[in-house]
C-alpha cells in the first residue's frame, strides 16, 4: 500500500509550489516538516529559483499534533520534534520561500509561515500563537521573530493573549507581507513568487544570508559577513547580465536574469 506524501510538489515555470496535504489539517510532526525539507531539495534540483509553499486543504496548519505535546508533557522530557533543526535547514535553505496562508495558521503553522521570507494572506485567514490555551507557549521560535519584526510587547502580546489575528493586524504589525481576498490568494501569491523567480538568484540568496545574520547577530554582524557574502554575486552571470542590459537600454529593469 502507497503512503499518501504529506507534501506534494509541482513545478511551474521556476517556479515550485510545495503544497501541504497532510490531513486533517496540516498538523505538524516529523513527517510533514521532513516532507517540506525534502520538497525544498527536489525545488533546488528541478532549477527552481523560488518556492511557493501552501495547503492543499482547508487551513494552512492548525499547529503540532496533540499527543506529541502529551507526549513531552507526560515524560516531563523536551519537544519530540527537532525544530531548532528544522527551522536552521529551513531558513538556511538558499531560495525564496514565500507562504501563501489560508484559513487557519496558528500555532506551528504561523511559525512554520513566519520562518518564510514572504508571507500572503487571505482576507479569512486567521492567524496566532495560541499555545497558552492547552499550557504551552510557541515552541518553535516565534516569540523571538515576532519580537525581531514587530517588537516585545507585540510578541508578549501574541503569547500571552493566544488570540487568532485578522491577517490585517499582522501586516500592520510588520508580521506578514500582504493581505489579499481569498479568490485572489492563488494568483497573487504566483505573480510575486514568479517575479522574485525571475530575478538574480546569486543575489538573492545573499539577501536571505545577510537579513538572517542581521536578525540573529545584528547589523554589525551583517557589515562584517557583507564582503564575502556578496562575493558569489560579482562572478554571476546574472550580473553580466544585468550590465549588458542596463548598457543596451540605458535604464535598469530590462535583463531577463538566468538565475546563475
Amino acid at each position: 500500500m502507497t503512503t499518501k506524501p504529506a507534501v506534494e510538489r509541482t513545478q511551474h515555470g521556476r517556479v515550485s509550489v510545495l503544497s501541504m496535504v497532510h490531513g486533517p489539517h496540516n498538523l505538524l510532526e516529523p513527517v510533514l516538516l521532513d516532507g517540506i525539507l525534502k520538497g525544498l531539495e527536489e525545488s533546488k534540483a528541478a532549477g527552481a529559483t523560488a518556492i511557493v509553499l501552501r495547503s492543499g486543504l482547508k487551513h494552512f496548519s492548525a499547529g503540532a499534533r496533540i499527543d506529541l505535546i502529551e507526549r513531552a508533557a507526560n515524560d516531563g522530557s523536551a519537544f519530540a520534534m527537532d525544530v531548532v533543526g528544522f527551522l536552521k535547514k529551513f531558513e538556511a535553505f538558499p531560495l525564496p520561500v514565500i507562504a501563501s496562508v489560508n484559513g487557519a495558521c496558528v500555532g506551528g503553522g504561523f511559525e512554520l509561515a513566519s520562518a518564510c521570507d514572504y508571507i500572503v494572506a487571505g482576507q479569512t485567514a486567521r492567524i496566532g500563537s495560541v499555545e497558552v490555551g492547552i499550557g504551552l507557549h510557541p515552541l518553535m521560535g516565534a516569540i523571538q521573530r515576532a519580537a525581531d519584526r514587530a517588537g516585545a510587547l507585540r510578541a508578549k502580546e501574541m503569547s500571552l493573549l493566544g488570540r487568532r489575528y485578522e491577517p490585517e493586524v499582522l501586516e500592520r504589525w510588520g508580521l506578514i507581507n500582504l493581505v489579499v481576498p481569498d479568490a485572489q490568494l492563488e494568483s497573487v501569491t504566483m505573480t510575486i513568487a514568479t517575479e522574485i523567480a525571475s530575478g538574480p538568484t546569486v543575489a538573492h540568496t545573499a539577501t536571505k544570508k545577510l537579513a538572517q545574520i542581521a536578525a540573529n547577530s545584528g547589523v554589525s554582524a551583517a557589515d562584517e559577513a557583507m564582503e564575502a557574502i556578496q562575493k558569489p554575486i560579482w562572478a554571476s552571470e546574472d550580473l553580466k547580465v544585468g550590465l549588458a542590459a542596463y548598457r543596451a537600454a540605458g535604464a535598469p529593469g530590462t535583463a531577463s536574469f538566468k538565475g546563475r
